[in-house]
């Protein structure tokens, strides 16, 4: 089954922030203090809150509208800024006399050491005019989120919200903040966490207790369905008049939670938008927590990682495989610290020396990419009669080797594409040029990757020579 989320159109409302994250590097403390130095090498801005989950929706491949209240300020624009290049349509409330809420974060070796918040509360006089922008895209939407962090955008009245949706029979979705979850009343799902829940309903003594608590909660909001987060622990879902439903945590080493629950919510809305059971839906929001928890940050996922987690990892983790893919496979060895070494070519016809090259590449680090000139480039490159073999088949022979990890096929005529997409740490070339002969070097040695001459060792035979070779035999 594919997963494919293209037509689902989903409004989000609810509480905005702009997420920064200065990322560097410790090695020393502090002589003024018991505090670390970081010298900050990169700063990043990523929308968060019900920004984060609207950008998530729209890497999933959904259509979403964010509707918020912000500051007239630089914040708010680099919110937008980077919500419209995702895709993200927005219409905010800018108001000039409140700031635009900015959570300030300092990560060393994916570690955060301090979190800074500059944010004030925010009292509207009336929600008149945020409701009157909610309410112009309702007739757009399949479905609707409300993102409540409980900084104003939603109160006082989250219930002209949900009854204004109801109305038009759309299912509504809420991340809880409110201790009493009855505020939500009317909602279709809510997605609270442990801590929220029992905020809630008091003490969980067990699995029974938080079925019982969570079947009241059901009855007392008018919710059809809870889905009780509980990190670690898995997830539990209830609904009216069915048994209870429960998931377990997918395994993955934990980097980061911050966002989870917005990729949770989102991805359970995308999947609903276009149809999906219930229960389906949930268990894309499990698996698309189990990705997002091994990102730093707030972090979002492509519906091919989706893919993969759900329905696993039907080929092999090594062979040909097309873009999409490979970038999985390099996220996957890059967290567990592997070197990336890059080489490419035509192959057209494999010898002795193509193996003794790809294995030297090889030992320059732990994993192997290939790329490989398609048949058209290559007769772009070559002339009239290249290749002799067709480009799977040269593919398929290399995907043999030992050496190699993954051969992806190369439509272009340099690699230069593909070497800013993959950002291998390693390039490696066969020849007798120096380092300014082999293209793409700028492209590496700029993001720092470092650039192998393997000497002469391809010149040793050639593919034109057995070619020719072949040709007097056959005359």
């Amino acid at each position: 089954m594919t997963i494919n989320f293209n037509a689902a159109k989903v409004l989000v409302l609810g509480d905005v922030m702009l997420d920064t994250y200065y990322l560097g590097s410790t090695q020393r403390i502090s002589p003024e203090a018991p505090v670390p130095v970081v010298n900050i090498h990169s700063v990043e801005k990523r929308p968060g809150g019900a920004a984060n989950v609207a950008l998530n929706i729209a890497a999933l491949g959904g259509e979403v509208r964010l509707v918020s209240v912000t500051g007239d300020d630089p914040s708010a624009g680099d919110v937008e800024a980077e919500l419209h290049a995702a895709g993200v349509m927005t219409d905010f409330l800018k108001l000039d006399y409140i700031q635009t809420i900015v959570k300030q974060r300092i990560l060393s070796q994916n570690q955060q050491l301090l979190r800074l918040d500059f944010e004030q509360p925010l009292q509207l006089s009336t929600q008149e005019p945020i409701r009157q922008k909610f309410q112009q895209h309702l007739d757009w939407a399949n479905i609707v989120v409300l993102s409540d962090y409980a900084k104003g955008v939603l109160r006082p009245n989250v219930r002209l919200f949900i009854e204004a949706a109801r109305a038009k029979n759309i299912p509504i979705l809420v991340d809880p903040k409110h201790h009493d979850l009855s505020f939500y009343r009317g909602a279709t799902l809510l997605t609270p966490n442990f801590k929220e829940f029992k905020a809630a309903v008091g003490d969980v003594l067990n699995e029974s207790d938080l079925i019982e608590k969570g079947r009241q909660c059901l009855h007392d909001g008018d919710f059809s369905a809870i889905l009780v987060t509980r990190g670690a622990e898995g997830m539990t879902l209830l609904e009216k008049e069915r048994p209870e439903y429960y998931l377990p945590a997918r395994g993955r080493e934990v980097f980061d939670v911050t966002g989870a629950g917005d990729t949770v919510i989102a991805t359970i809305a995308a999947a609903l938008a276009v149809n999906y059971p219930l229960t389906t839906a949930v268990e894309f929001g499990n698996a698309a927590a189990g990705i997002v928890i091994g990102k730093v940050g707030t972090a979002t996922l492509r519906v091919q990682e989706l893919q993969q987690a759900i329905h696993g990892d039907r080929d092999h983790h090594s062979g040909v495989v097309d873009e999409d893919t490979l970038m999985l496979r390099l996220q996957e060895a890059r967290a567990r610290g592997k070197k990336i070494v890059f080489t490419n070519g035509c192959f057209d016809v494999l010898h002795a020396m193509h193996v003794e090259y790809l294995t030297l590449a090889r030992q320059q680090g732990d994993c192997l990419i290939v790329a490989v000139n398609d048949d058209a480039s290559i007769t772009r490159l070559k002339g009239p009669g290249r290749p002799v073999n067709k480009a799977e088949h040269r593919m398929a022979v290399l995907a043999g080797l030992q050496a190699v990890d993954w051969v992806i096929s190369m439509s272009d005529d340099t690699p230069n594409r593909l070497l800013t997409a993959l950002r291998p740490d390693v390039l490696a070339k066969g020849g007798d040029y120096g380092l300014e002969g082999v293209v793409g070097a700028d492209i590496v040695t700029a993001y720092g990757g470092k650039v192998v001459v393997l000497g002469g060792v391809v010149d040793g035979v050639k593919s034109t020579a057995i070619i020719e070779r072949l040709k007097q035999l056959k005359g």
